[in-house]
């Protein structure tokens, strides 16, 4: 039998398959249900400091001092769900922070890690939209973050990055220069659409595609060997072929958000029983055995070799 094991964060993992936040986190049962299908761990929803700041306004303008106190504030009960998920749970949890302030950022990752996560996950969703604003003022805000929070943590930490940085394994090296323990790629930006109807900005949100996975897998391969910290590949993984190609890039685990939404938690355990198979049918040990196995860190110049792909490939399609 295949040896699934793995390590992210610094945690050992029964295997590599870790589900992203998603709404599945948000309660116990499904939780639950996620580690009896095989989850290694699980991502929380993310903690979202506009929504407490709403929260305290609202309060603050709807009820007097004295009630105001009997309102169980937001991410109070994000705490009270952490722990109980701790309480519930074998396998490690993350918990997710999506802060807009420095301050906010390191009190409710103090809070966090005081409730019992096992380690975080920072999630800056940030669209640089200002003519000011220059790549290296966007770096810099991860850069900042990760060293205001660092001293006052000792639980690991994770960055959840874009895929829109101009030199991407520079600024990785940065952020595990800064204290960053593991890299999560990529975020997916939700990408608005026009109502011709309304001619108003409409939310659209779309699950994932296999098809998405595989930016992610050429990055995660770049960087595998590059950088010294946990690599985690998320958004487009939904089935074992996408799961071994991730591994096979260099990723330590991949997190699951569309697939488990579509199909459920058991999903994992098919999962699971298709990598066992496949490792064994090829008389692979382990994941470990496999892991990185086709990352670019042996080349001699990564950046030859992916524009020689890039030649090959589009010479390769057909002319009609």
């Amino acid at each position: 039998m295949a040896d699934l094991s793995t390590q992210y964060l610094g945690l050992a993992l029964k295997n590599p398959l870790v589900p992203a936040a998603s709404p599945l986190g948000r309660h116990l049962d499904s939780a639950r249900r996620l580690e009896d299908a095989g989850a290694a761990a699980l991502v929380m929803p993310s903690l979202f400091e506009e929504l407490i700041e709403q929260q305290d306004v609202v309060a603050t303008r709807a009820l007097s001092s004295s009630s105001r106190a009997s309102v169980q504030r937001y991410e109070e009960r994000y705490l009270e769900h952490l722990r109980a998920l701790k309480g519930a749970l074998d396998i490690p949890v993350i918990a997710s922070l999506n802060g807009t302030t420095d301050g906010g950022w390191v009190s409710y990752a103090a809070a966090l890690q005081e409730a019992g996560a096992d380690a975080l996950e920072l999630n800056v969703y940030h669209i640089p939209a200002s003519t000011r604003e220059d790549g290296r003022q966007v770096e810099d805000r991860y850069v900042t973050l990760l060293e205001a929070l660092r001293p006052g943590l000792t639980v690991p930490v994770s960055m959840k990055l874009s895929p829109q940085f101009s030199a991407l394994p520079h600024f990785a090296q940065r952020l595990v220069a800064s204290g960053a323990a593991g890299l999560v790629l990529f975020n997916r930006f939700y990408q608005p659409d026009i109502d011709l109807d309304t001619l108003e900005v409409a939310p659209q949100l779309e699950l994932s595609t296999s098809e998405e996975s595989l930016l992610r897998i050429r990055w995660i391969a770049i960087l595998h060997g590059r950088i010294d910290c946990s690599l985690a590949i998320t958004g487009g993984v939904h089935n074992v072929r996408d799961l071994i190609r991730s591994l096979l890039a260099g990723a330590d685990v991949a997190q699951l958000c569309s697939a488990l939404l579509r199909r459920g938690p058991g999903h994992l355990a098919v999962l699971l029983r298709a990598l066992e198979q496949w490792l064994e049918e090829r008389e692979y040990g382990s994941v470990d055995a496999i892991k990185g196995m086709v990352s670019q860190h042996t080349a001699t110049d990564s950046a030859a070799f992916l524009r020689a792909n890039y030649v090959d490939v589009l010479g390769s399609y057909p002319a009609r």
